[in-house]
């Protein structure tokens, strides 16, 4: 037998010999799809926007995907659960308007980069306890933090935006620049670094995976099923937090209006990716392709003069269909097998 086969035992009691999948059949057919789609996207603007190409744009497009990129990648963790968490948009809000709170306050930047974080951590834990300990639906649970987490900003601050001094070290982060792309951009490459090498290389990301296809088996093995699935939406809580203090730094002030639908464009950027949406296959190469159609949609449409109120429009289109391929099938030709079977 070879070193490219396997031997697995039948019912029957005999030997067979089974060929170990190809890369391209272990392939992700759906994100080497999107990969093709946003290629075309690019082109697409490339030759209808003279400026889409420019690197100055393209320095632009990574730092307005920077956050989005980061708060993704940790929504494929839990999305590859089985879970969802539809708070980090509120949660982005809540720590902008607490950053700028405390450093109005006379707080040091550190201090507050870290209290930033635990706040995120502390929304991402109550997430994960309800609905990993108390067994409620994450849908549900989230959609209700949602409300309380942006609400309690919007009463700390009165509906105000708090303005930051320009001269404090969190202000000068979103404005500084590293090789002509900001730190913002750096900080979600070091995001999705770690974050792929977790889901692909480590146990961790095993459990994850293996959660979301058959929990039961995982839990049967050992593993303490339920911990790990409240540890991934404590990562989108502080994920979204550390997007919270870069959306105050990159804005000067922090809003209880800040991250309205950015759930949304994360969820579609991690399904556009090839995610499976009920679990079980998690890709962050594919969250990155995801992140980027999206922030390509809104960087061209805006080149293009069209109006904003038309983004949100297409965003939710786009994750309308993202769905429904993630639906059909794990791979193209399967997508292609059931229109087929359609007809």
């Amino acid at each position: 037998m070879t070193e490219r086969s396997v031997e697995t035992t039948v019912r029957s009691g005999g030997t067979v010999t089974a060929s170990e999948p190809s890369l391209w059949e272990r392939a992700n057919k759906a994100t080497l799809a999107m990969a093709a789609v946003t290629a075309l996207v690019f082109a697409g603007f490339g030759l209808a926007a003279d400026n889409f190409l420019t690197f100055g744009n393209l320095s632009n497009l990574a730092t307005q995907v920077a956050i989005t990129l980061i708060v993704a990648v940790a929504m494929t963790f839990v999305i590859s659960t089985g879970q969802i968490d539809l708070s980090v948009g509120s949660t982005v809000a809540f720590v902008a308007v607490t950053t700028a709170e405390l450093l109005r306050a006379g707080w040091d930047s550190s201090l507050v980069i870290v209290a930033g974080l635990a706040a995120g951590l502390f929304w991402g834990a109550v997430n994960g306890w309800l609905s990993a300990y108390q067994k409620i639906p994450p849908f549900i649970v989230t959609l209700a933090t949602m409300s309380v987490i942006r609400g309690l900003a919007q009463l700390w601050t009165q509906g105000f935006s708090v303005p930051i001094d320009k001269r404090l070290l969190v202000a000068r982060i979103g404005e500084a620049e590293f090789l002509g792309f900001s730190v913002l951009a750096w900080i979600a490459l070091a995001v999705v670094v770690v974050g792929a090498v977790v889901l692909s290389r480590m146990r961790f990301g095993i459990y994850v995976n293996g959660i979301g296809s058959q929990e039961e088996s995982v839990r049967r093995a050992g593993v303490n099923t339920d911990r790990i699935k409240m540890i991934t939406l404590m990562l989108t809580g502080v994920a979204a937090g550390a997007a919270g203090i870069l959306t105050a730094a990159r804005l000067g002030s922090g809003s209880a209006n800040s991250g309205e639908m950015f759930e949304l464009t994360v969820i579609t950027a991690v399904v556009l990716g090839g995610t499976n949406l009920f679990g079980g296959r998690g890709t962050v190469v594919g969250t990155i392709i995801g992140a980027v159609i999206t922030g390509v949609i809104a960087n061209g449409l805006t080149l293009l003069g069209v109006s904003p109120f038309l983004t949100p429009i297409i965003t939710g289109l786009v994750l309308i269909a993202a769905i429904w391929i993630n639906l059909r099938g794990r791979t193209v030709s399967d997508l292609f097998a059931h229109l087929g079977r359609s007809r």
